[in-house]
């Protein structure tokens, strides 16, 4: 069995799109997903399964509408594959200074070349971000609601979520406690 991470774009943002994380655990585990866990409030769940990704995503997406009533864009990556998105991660985690964050957009597809374009519009000496596959790094060295280009980070669509990077280390070591 493959160990998968999804993230839930979109979810108990604002007061909007709803989804109580016990009842996501519940619908997953009632569509057949073993060892259902789910991490914050903000959409990140972590489960094992047998299926390929594209149907598995689909299929996740269907249960959630149809026991919650929400329909978040759902991104899944393999253990491994997270593994590997720390890996390459561009920044230096353990060299940023007060008040600097690394966060990271996963993607459902890889990006077409507008995403770059989109981003670089707020692109400036203080914030920055590399796109690596289905990934963009951000770095961000002031507060995000103060950041262009992360406010541009909301013209992706939902095609993309993102999280901090002590989000995707955690989820990183609760795949690797489920694997053993």
């Amino acid at each position: 069995m493959t160990v998968y991470i999804g993230f839930l774009r979109g979810i108990n943002v604002g007061g909007k799109n709803k989804i109580k994380m016990a009842d996501l655990k519940k619908t997953l585990e009632a569509a057949g997903l073993a060892k259902v866990q789910t991490y914050l409030q903000s959409g990140n769940v972590l489960f094992m399964s047998e299926e390929a990704v594209e149907p598995l995503r689909q299929r996740i997406e269907q249960e959630i509408s149809k026991a919650i009533g929400v329909s978040p864009s759902v991104i899944l990556r393999t253990i491994e594959e997270l593994a590997q998105i720390l890996a390459t991660c561009p920044y230096e985690a353990d060299a940023l200074l007060e008040g600097e964050t690394i966060q990271i957009s996963v993607l459902s597809e890889d990006p077409p070349q507008q995403t770059s374009d989109i981003l670089s519009k707020g692109k400036s000496d203080v914030d920055e971000f590399q796109i690596n596959g289905r990934e963009i790094y951000f770095l961000f060295r002031q507060s995000v609601l103060d950041s262009k280009l992360a406010s541009n980070i909301q013209k992706l669509g939902d095609t993309a979520t993102t999280r901090n990077w002590n989000t995707m280390n955690k989820l990183a070591e609760l795949a690797a406690a489920m694997e053993n």
